[in-house]
């Protein structure tokens, strides 16, 4: 039996669908479900539940917002991933956390490996650092899965966003000097369904391959769907955010590759599936 927390976003989604798709036993939970900050929530609603895996998909992802929700961030991201590391621990069961670039200073240009230093500049990257901490001191069986710039069916991501301002405008402002790759949801799924039937427990970087910055993301979009908007390339500091972001969010996959799990499709041909996906 596998638990998938986050069922109703846009990763835990497509995990709960790839799930039932392949006949595995399974149980997607949200916030409607069970309260994951609370430990004596997480306790009750599980009881004498019996699992295998549980696949925390479950997050606050609003990055801009958490600066000035910084405690409900916590909550979620580091407090309810101890409870549910805990939960794991004394259920015997793996836990397959899903992480990010952001724990990175986003320095340089070369990709991320799994154990370089961790530096997170946001609120949102420190607190799912603190939660991959948790999971690294309770858990022997876990996976941490660190991702990046997520974009799939629910449509609160990147390229949604670009195709609703293309309705509007014209022209459109993004950042040049941000490097990293798009992942897409129904891809990353197939990974972590993979992961989910092995004991190669350890810390992963996953994304489709390829690498981009959110000026080039737009332009492939537009170019794609044929859509006549022109796209500006500004800098970070032209486009200020109340968070900042790493400019070097590339990733090193060596970790997947050395454990014997597939490589995710380039992210050219993820987005022209997501895209054809989202005209039927």
């Amino acid at each position: 039996m596998i638990i998938v927390t986050g069922a109703a976003g846009q990763l835990g989604g497509d995990v709960c669908r790839l799930l039932k798709e392949k006949g595995i036993p399974h149980k997607g939970i949200d916030k409607a479900d069970v309260d994951i900050t609370s430990e004596s929530a997480v306790k009750d609603y599980f009881g004498s539940t019996a699992f295998d895996v549980l696949i925390h998909c479950a997050a606050y992802t609003a990055v801009d917002k958490a600066e000035q929700e910084k405690e409900l961030c916590y909550a979620v991201n580091a407090k309810g991933t101890e409870n549910l590391a805990r939960l794991c621990r004394d259920k015997k069961a793996a836990i397959i956390y899903i992480s990010t670039d952001y724990v990175f200073p986003g320095e340089g240009e070369a990709p991320y490996g799994t154990d370089d230093e961790k530096a997170p500049l946001s609120v949102y990257g420190k607190s799912k650092y603190e939660g991959e901490k948790a999971v690294i001191s309770l858990c022997e069986k876990y996976f941490i899965v660190r991702t990046s710039w997520v974009f799939g069916e629910e449509n609160r991501n990147f390229i949604a966003t670009m195709l609703r301002l293309s309705q509007t405008r014209s022209e459109v402002n993004v950042i040049y000097d941000q490097v990293g790759s798009p992942t897409y949801s129904a891809d990353l799924a197939v990974l972590l369904t993979e992961m989910a039937q092995t004991e190669k427990y350890g810390v992963y970087h996953a994304t489709n391959e390829g690498f981009c910055s959110w000026y080039e993301l737009a332009k492939k979009v537009f170019d794609y769907k044929k859509i006549p908007v022109k796209v500006n390339p500004v800098t970070s500091e032209q486009y200020i955010t109340p968070a900042e972001r790493p400019k070097n969010s590339r990733l090193s996959k060596s970790s997947l590759t050395d454990a014997g799990f597939s490589l995710l499709p380039r992210w050219e041909d993820a987005v022209e599936r997501y895209l054809d996906k989202k005209s039927e």
